[in-house]
């Protein structure tokens, strides 16, 4: 990047932030093509503690987020989602906006998958709801790059210096390893546990106590050497190009996947979801493949899995929507190791004000949870032995205006030094069987086991 460039922004907030009228102050500029894995990877170097990255399935909207200005941090269980948007609309009050900005201040962040169960230290960090405004936010959209600072009014010039260390590093080679660090343990997590719980959950179901239950399972890897989240992202790009990527670091710790689901998106009065439920592996060849996908879609196990999802978004959008559009039959969305069950949902005229308030109402989906809603999270809770923390949860943004997008955090893991924990898990419905419920398991994982570099061997 430019000195110029470098300079002029360093001046500029200088003099905003010396004379701002409200406790936070913006400003945006455009930028020349810059790659936004590269930013990302800038974050440490230049101090800045907590860092983000989301890109959507297909790299229209790409956002990159340093560091912390403002963070909204709840560990309430009942009303987390009612308490993050009522600071959603308090931070969007407070900041001054300056430069050529097109949109409005924006929070990323997650929520946990269940703030009723007790945590472990794994998701130490990850509370129940966490949403931050970035000192720094790289935004990415149709190919027009611009870069937002955000910083407190009054802000000194230690800060603004640390900002212009970052800005003039940008365009620079990033520095990474170029290699893996090797793997020294994997350990799975109480394998016979979760297949008897597997198997408890398909007699409840089959006695009427439930419709279906997801059961998820961790697998926990160690590395010679510390993993590199950049690195691990650049892999993912590469290897899941159809799919939200996305990570969340703090202080290190690093949750970080390739989710093929969207849970919602809203844009003014339109709303989106995706249906995703039902899955076999991809073929060898391309005749296994569609063979595999047609039995995907004839499956009476994996049709009936996906149209507990389909009943469910549909009933939801209908008493928020005027007009509900969604095809008569699930397709399939084929990713390079595991194909689905897909059928798209459109919502015309929302009357929801914030995308905020469809995550709450749609958190978990039956895809993630099971049904009836209630008596599958009991299940969960009586029978898998997990933390699940972020794991298939709400991840994304919202913006000042309650327009945002949220993916379903699967595919996923936890970076933790020379530490990696994988999850992975699957629908559990009457006809279920616990050994094809594990493979599926191990299919689920496949992408971050790549991306980690460790072969899938079982």
């Amino acid at each position: 990047m430019a000195i110029v460039f470098q300079h002029k922004i360093q001046q500029q907030l200088q003099r905003l932030a010396a004379s701002a009228a409200r406790p936070f102050v913006s400003w945006t500029e455009p930028l020349e093509d810059i790659d936004p894995v590269s930013f990302f990877m800038q974050g440490p170097a230049c101090g800045f503690r907590e860092r983000f990255f989301w890109s959507d399935r297909s790299g229209g909207t790409i956002l990159v987020g340093l560091g912390s200005a403002y963070a909204v941090e709840t560990e309430e269980k009942g009303g987390r989602f009612h308490y993050v948007e009522q600071e959603r609309q308090r931070w969007a009050g407070q900041v001054e906006r300056h430069g050529e900005a097109d949109m409005p201040p924006l929070l990323f962040g997650g929520f946990s998958f269940d703030p009723h169960r007790p945590r472990t230290s794994v998701w130490r960090g990850f509370p129940a709801g966490k949403l931050i405004a970035p000192v720094v936010l790289l935004s990415v959209r149709n190919g027009r790059a611009q870069l937002t600072v955000t910083l407190p009014a009054g802000s000194g010039e230690r800060e603004i210096e640390r900002i212009g260390r970052l800005l003039g590093r940008v365009g620079e080679p990033a520095p990474f390893s170029a290699a893996l660090p090797a793997l020294v343990a994997d350990e799975e997590e109480e394998k016979e546990r979760w297949l008897a719980a597997v198997r408890e959950a398909i007699t409840s179901i089959r006695a009427g106590a439930l419709d279906k239950v997801v059961l998820a399972r961790a697998r926990r890897l160690r590395f010679s050497g510390k993993m590199d989240a950049a690195f691990v992202l650049t892999r993912l790009r590469e290897q899941q190009p159809f799919a939200y990527l996305f990570a969340f670091e703090q202080d290190g710790r690093c949750f970080i996947g390739a989710s093929p689901e969207q849970l919602v998106q809203k844009e003014g009065e339109a709303c989106r979801s995706v249906c995703l439920a039902g899955s076999a592996r991809r073929g060898r060849t391309a005749g296994e493949d569609e063979q595999l996908g047609a039995w995907l879609q004839a499956d009476s196990k994996n049709r009936e899995e996906h149209q507990f999802v389909v009943h469910m978004i549909r009933r939801l959008f209908s008493s928020v929507c005027e007009t509900v559009e969604m095809p008569d039959g699930p397709q399939l969305l084929k990713l390079p190791h595991i194909q689905h069950l897909c059928t798209p949902v459109v919502g015309r005229g929302c009357r929801e004000p914030s995308v905020l308030h469809l995550v709450e109402m749609m958190h978990p989906t039956p895809a993630l949870g099971g049904t009836p809603r209630e008596r599958a999270m009991e299940a969960i809770r009586a029978l898998e032995p997990l933390d699940r923390g972020w794991y298939a949860a709400p991840i994304g943004w919202v913006d000042g205006d309650g327009n945002g997008e949220w993916a379903v955090a699967i595919r996923s893991g936890l970076l933790d030094g020379d530490k990696a924990t994988l999850f992975a898990g699957c629908g559990i419905v009457a006809h279920s069987s616990p050994e094809s419920e594990y493979e599926e398991t191990n299919v689920k994982m496949a992408p971050m086991l790549s991306a980690l570099g460790v072969m899938n061997d079982d």
